[in-house]
């Protein structure tokens, strides 16, 4: 995923303070997930339990990164767009539909996770860290598609 994100920032980063931004964000919590998992360059060398401390980080990476891309990014490509007169297509509006759909999944870890519970981590955090992995690669192919889509209109705005 980290391979993916530099390949994209090289595409498109740059082009729009908005793009760059959610970039970073996106970043960071890829950092985190790196860490939980003990890819390198992190720790890996001893396979154990994740700890409380570096699970709710992990947490709280990525409601704020849900978080953020719904109530702020969207908000300030809106008012981009507001600005040069543009409207989301169809094809936007289905994949920002979409991105929606992970939401639940994810703040159903998050929610499963938030307590202290070492017999659920020894029984479940292994899949579910893995499927929460997957939701989260999904939502970022899909927001990559809308990052191409948004930057598209935003470089050449109605009337250019």
């Amino acid at each position: 995923m980290l391979t993916k994100l530099n390949k994209f920032q090289e595409q498109w980063g740059g082009n729009n303070d908005v793009i760059d931004h959610w970039l970073s964000t996106r970043q960071d919590l890829l950092v985190e997930f790196c860490k939980l998992a003990g890819l390198p360059p992190f720790d890996s060398s001893t396979p154990s339990l994740p700890t409380f401390s570096s699970i709710q980080s992990f947490t709280q990476h990525l409601i704020d990164y849900i978080s953020e891309g719904h109530f702020k990014i969207y908000n300030m490509v809106m008012a981009k767009w507001d600005a040069t007169g543009f409207s989301p297509t169809e094809d936007m509006s289905q994949i920002y539909a979409n991105i929606t759909k992970t939401t639940d999944p994810i703040l159903n870890f998050t929610d499963k996770y938030s307590k202290e519970d070492e017999a659920l981590l020894l029984t479940d955090f292994d899949k579910d860290f893995s499927k929460i992995g997957e939701i989260i690669e999904m939502r970022f192919e899909l927001e990559d598609g809308l990052i191409e889509l948004i930057s598209s209109s935003l470089s050449h705005p109605p009337g250019a």
